[in-house]
């Protein structure tokens, strides 16, 4: 892998929405391996070298629509075909916290992207797609993707790019297949791991039948002596010996 490029829109104004996630994981990676960017005129983009690999990193600042320029002028200035390129960017049918790598294929409606195949004539380059969710209407997809995500949001797209980071060395090194095993595994095991939604009470899983409460044990009552007859009771009294207290 000879290019890394990341997607999104220059500015602080859009530093923190979701169209940038490539921008994210590419200068996360730049800061991780301490590779300089620098602006470059001439290419009208942020660009670094990853010293290691010998990979160049950047992040056209040219806007999303017209990426495909900076990404055409600096891979045609080094001759790097479309197979040794990897772009970077947000991906709306996948959720937030999932980042998969593949080659070639169509361009989903998103405009980088478009820019790129047109400018390159082809694609063929890697894309590391990146989830970032969906609005739920293809209506609200502008306004949704230059938007900012929600905490929760945010943290589960920056454990993807982290997931994506641990794989790209191996992308770099020329190994896109055990790249792409790695990561597609490492996220497999991520969602086993993650805890079913709760029940209705609140409890995870599955509530259990609920125990009967035990009955209470019934107190056995002494029972009453019987009431000696009148006849008895006359006849004990004239007769002492007799009666159950009387000695064989």
């Amino acid at each position: 892998m000879k290019l890394v490029v990341g997607l999104g829109n220059p500015g602080r104004k859009y530093e923190g929405t979701r169209h940038n996630a490539g921008f994210w994981l590419v200068e996360r990676f730049a800061a991780e391996t301490h590779t300089v960017l620098r602006k470059d005129p001439k290419f009208q983009a942020l660009v670094g070298r990853h010293e290691p690999s010998g990979a160049w990193l950047l992040l056209p600042q040219s806007y999303m629509n017209s990426s495909g320029r900076p990404i055409q002028m600096l891979a045609s200035f080094f001759k790097i075909p479309p197979a040794e390129i990897l772009v970077a960017h947000d991906e709306l049918d996948f959720a937030p916290g999932v980042s998969r790598i593949k080659q070639g294929g169509g361009i989903a409606g998103h405009n980088g992207l478009k820019d790129i195949s047109a400018r390159l004539g082809s694609h063929d380059y890697w894309r590391l797609r990146i989830g970032i969710g969906h609005p739920g209407e293809q209506q609200g997809v502008t306004d949704f993707v230059l938007h900012k995500p929600t905490q929760e949001e945010r943290a589960a797209i920056d454990a993807a790019i982290g997931r994506a980071l641990e794989v790209l060395p191996l992308a770099l090194a020329g190994d896109l297949q055990g790249a792409m095993l790695k990561l597609h595994t490492q996220e497999a095991a991520e969602q086993a791991e993650r805890p079913k939604a709760p029940d209705k009470a609140g409890k995870p899983g599955k509530p259990g039948k609920a125990k009967k409460a035990a009955a209470p044990k019934k107190v056995e009552k002494p029972e009453k002596p019987e009431k000696e007859s009148s006849f008895s009771a006359l006849l004990r009294k004239f007769l002492p010996g007799t009666g159950s207290a009387r000695k064989k």
